[in-house]
Protein backbone atom coordinates (compact mmCIF):
# COMPACT_ATOMS: atom_id res chain seq x y z
CA UNK A 1 0.00 0.00 0.00
CA UNK A 2 1.53 3.41 -0.58
CA UNK A 3 1.80 6.12 1.25
CA UNK A 4 -1.02 7.83 -0.35
CA UNK A 5 -3.17 4.96 -0.09
CA UNK A 6 -2.62 4.91 3.34
CA UNK A 7 -3.85 8.85 4.09
CA UNK A 8 -6.94 8.14 1.78
CA UNK A 9 -7.84 5.47 4.21
CA UNK A 10 -7.02 7.66 7.41
CA UNK A 11 -8.92 10.15 5.92
CA UNK A 12 -11.68 7.90 4.87
CA UNK A 13 -11.95 6.66 8.11
CA UNK A 14 -11.42 9.57 10.69
CA UNK A 15 -12.51 12.29 8.36
CA UNK A 16 -9.04 14.61 9.00
CA UNK A 17 -7.36 16.43 6.26
CA UNK A 18 -4.56 15.21 4.27
CA UNK A 19 -2.09 17.27 6.36
CA UNK A 20 -3.40 15.84 9.53
CA UNK A 21 -3.94 12.38 8.21
CA UNK A 22 0.07 12.13 7.32
CA UNK A 23 1.59 13.94 10.08
CA UNK A 24 -0.53 11.30 12.16
CA UNK A 25 1.10 8.32 9.65
CA UNK A 26 4.50 10.11 9.82
CA UNK A 27 3.92 10.07 14.21
CA UNK A 28 3.22 6.69 13.90
CA UNK A 29 5.92 5.29 11.34
CA UNK A 30 4.18 4.48 8.81
CA UNK A 31 1.57 2.47 10.38
CA UNK A 32 -1.96 2.67 9.61
CA UNK A 33 -3.62 1.81 12.58
CA UNK A 34 -1.21 3.26 15.22
CA UNK A 35 -2.29 6.33 13.08
CA UNK A 36 -5.89 5.68 13.78
CA UNK A 37 -5.81 4.60 17.12
CA UNK A 38 -3.70 8.45 17.84
CA UNK A 39 -6.04 10.56 15.76
CA UNK A 40 -9.19 8.51 17.94
CA UNK A 41 -7.22 9.06 21.44
CA UNK A 42 -7.50 12.99 20.73
CA UNK A 43 -10.97 13.32 19.08
CA UNK A 44 -13.62 15.29 20.78
CA UNK A 45 -16.73 13.46 21.66
CA UNK A 46 -20.26 15.15 22.45
CA UNK A 47 -23.31 13.33 23.04
CA UNK A 48 -26.96 14.40 22.74
CA UNK A 49 -29.89 12.52 23.56
CA UNK A 50 -33.89 13.19 21.66
CA UNK A 51 -36.91 11.70 22.64
CA UNK A 52 -39.07 10.76 20.34
CA UNK A 53 -42.30 8.73 19.41
CA UNK A 54 -41.60 5.20 17.78
CA UNK A 55 -43.52 6.72 14.16
CA UNK A 56 -40.43 9.14 14.02
CA UNK A 57 -37.52 7.12 15.11
CA UNK A 58 -36.60 5.76 11.56
CA UNK A 59 -36.62 9.10 9.93
CA UNK A 60 -34.73 10.33 12.60
CA UNK A 61 -32.36 8.12 12.95
CA UNK A 62 -31.84 8.19 9.31
CA UNK A 63 -31.49 11.84 9.55
CA UNK A 64 -28.58 11.47 11.69
CA UNK A 65 -26.71 8.99 9.73
CA UNK A 66 -26.53 11.26 6.67
CA UNK A 67 -24.59 14.15 9.47
CA UNK A 68 -21.13 13.94 8.79
CA UNK A 69 -20.07 14.55 12.52
CA UNK A 70 -21.92 11.59 13.76
CA UNK A 71 -19.77 8.79 15.04
CA UNK A 72 -22.49 6.51 16.82
CA UNK A 73 -26.27 6.21 17.18
CA UNK A 74 -27.69 4.15 20.38
CA UNK A 75 -31.58 3.69 20.57
CA UNK A 76 -33.25 3.21 24.06
CA UNK A 77 -36.65 2.31 25.27
CA UNK A 78 -37.38 1.78 29.10
CA UNK A 79 -33.42 1.87 29.48
CA UNK A 80 -32.47 -0.87 27.49
CA UNK A 81 -30.53 -0.61 24.79
CA UNK A 82 -32.71 -1.83 21.61
CA UNK A 83 -29.93 -0.49 18.98
CA UNK A 84 -26.42 0.55 18.99
CA UNK A 85 -25.24 1.57 15.40
CA UNK A 86 -21.46 2.76 15.07
CA UNK A 87 -20.76 5.01 12.00
CA UNK A 88 -17.95 5.11 9.84
CA UNK A 89 -17.46 7.97 7.02
CA UNK A 90 -18.75 6.23 4.15
CA UNK A 91 -20.98 3.51 5.44
CA UNK A 92 -23.96 5.33 4.82
CA UNK A 93 -25.92 3.67 1.93
CA UNK A 94 -26.61 -0.11 1.29
CA UNK A 95 -24.71 -1.42 4.29
CA UNK A 96 -27.14 0.26 6.71
CA UNK A 97 -30.44 -0.61 4.98
CA UNK A 98 -31.17 -4.18 7.04
CA UNK A 99 -30.36 -2.22 10.61
CA UNK A 100 -32.69 0.72 9.49
CA UNK A 101 -35.57 -2.18 8.00
CA UNK A 102 -35.40 -3.55 11.99
CA UNK A 103 -35.17 -0.66 13.55
CA UNK A 104 -38.33 0.28 11.51
CA UNK A 105 -39.91 -3.29 12.80
CA UNK A 106 -38.69 -1.90 16.53
CA UNK A 107 -40.44 1.22 16.04
CA UNK A 108 -43.91 -0.55 15.18
CA UNK A 109 -43.64 -1.77 19.15
CA UNK A 110 -42.40 0.94 20.65
CA UNK A 111 -44.61 3.79 22.04
CA UNK A 112 -41.41 6.39 22.80
CA UNK A 113 -37.69 5.75 22.52
CA UNK A 114 -34.56 7.36 23.25
CA UNK A 115 -31.81 8.66 20.75
CA UNK A 116 -28.31 8.91 21.73
CA UNK A 117 -26.13 11.00 19.16
CA UNK A 118 -22.28 10.65 19.84
CA UNK A 119 -21.03 13.18 17.76
CA UNK A 120 -17.55 14.69 16.23
CA UNK A 121 -16.23 17.73 17.15
CA UNK A 122 -14.00 18.68 14.37
CA UNK A 123 -10.50 20.05 15.81
CA UNK A 124 -8.30 22.06 13.59
CA UNK A 125 -7.63 20.85 10.23
CA UNK A 126 -10.59 18.51 9.81
CA UNK A 127 -11.78 18.87 6.91
CA UNK A 128 -15.67 18.64 8.16
CA UNK A 129 -17.71 21.46 7.14
CA UNK A 130 -20.07 23.31 9.54
CA UNK A 131 -22.95 22.19 10.86
CA UNK A 132 -25.91 24.07 9.64
CA UNK A 133 -27.31 27.09 11.31
CA UNK A 134 -23.62 27.67 12.64
CA UNK A 135 -22.39 31.54 12.98
CA UNK A 136 -21.60 32.55 9.44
Amino acid sequence: MTELEKIDLIRERTGVSYARAREALNAAGGDVVGALIELEATERVRRESFQVRGSELVDKVRQLLHESTVRRVVVKSDDRTLFEIPVAVGAIGALLLPTLAALGVVAAMVTQASIIVERREPAAGDDQPPEPGAGV
